[in-house]
């Protein structure tokens, strides 16, 4: 499957996509993989609180062949370039609401998130909601958003529930994509929500290889001494690695940085 040009616009121009039913066929084997994951990493849950685990598809061989299913790779294949970098991913049960943000990725890189919620969610039950644009950092809207948005009772009247930002309902079986910078958040949702998220980015180029770096040292908070996980690169083909070099050959200081995170810090992060 290849995105439609107006879809590609769509995503350049509101920073979004909603893909309804993309990975309906597989969604059983992937809702019993991701449940497998935590087991196996002998994570329980604490009621009430957010459980993540970085990285996440990286440790199931089936989760990581979802980097060769065509439909999934050529969403970041057509909206970051062929030559995409993975860029890890996350698992998460969430609790809650989530305030919006943006996650710009270091160095000012074109950067997306693909989106598998496990759970049916809608606007009054933790469903993602975006203000469309808002990734453009350089717009004014975008600006008044970052710097507003935190104070929107006081200056608006509305907590950030109300604001009109726009949801995307999911259910199992969807598929949401959206840019890193896009302000974003989820409201109203039961405890236990099922989501993991897979990054990508646009290769890194040479001037900018001290940002990605920078990137890789960020994941030392996890505890971990490699920024990918064991299954997804004893099960790469030579078409993945292309995707997962980069940040291979630039992750040398990472060990390092874990073990010193791992005497400061009471547990790893937890998002």
């Amino acid at each position: 499957m290849a995105l439609e040009a107006a879809q590609v616009r769509f995503f350049e121009t509101f920073g979004f996509l909603h893909l309804p039913g993309l990975m309906t066929d597989k969604i059983e084997q992937i809702t019993a993989s991701f449940e497998s994951v935590w087991v196996k990493a002998g994570r329980r849950r604490t009621p009430g609180k957010r459980a993540c685990l970085v990285p996440f598809i990286d440790r199931d061989e089936y989760l990581s062949g979802l980097l060769d299913d065509p439909r999934i790779a050529t969403i970041p294949a057509q909206l970051l370039g062929a030559d995409f970098n993975y860029c890890t991913s996350d698992g998460n049960f969430y609790t809650g609401d989530t305030s919006y943000h943006s996650n710009a990725f270091m160095g000012g890189l074109s950067a997306l998130k693909v989106a598998f919620y496990l759970d049916p969610v809608g606007p009054e039950s933790g469903c993602l909601r975006v203000f469309p644009g808002s990734q453009k950092f350089s717009d004014d809207y975008a600006q008044v958003l970052s710097r507003d948005l935190d104070s929107s009772a006081e200056l608006w009247g509305l907590g950030q529930a109300g604001l009109p930002a726009v949801p995307i309902p999911s259910e199992p079986g969807d598929v949401v994509v959206f840019a890193h910078g896009i302000k974003h958040g989820s409201f109203g949702g039961d405890e236990g929500r099922r989501l993991f998220v897979m990054n990508f980015a646009e290769r890194c180029p040479q001037d900018r290889l001290p940002a990605l770096r920078e990137h890789i040292g960020s994941m030392a908070r996890f505890w971990n001494d490699s920024y990918y996980g064991e299954a997804i690169l004893a099960s790469a083909n030579a078409e993945r690695m292309v995707h997962l070099q980069q940040i291979l050959d630039n992750q040398d200081h990472l060990p390092e940085l874990a073990a010193r995170c791992r005497r400061e810090m009471a547990g790893p992060a937890q998002g």
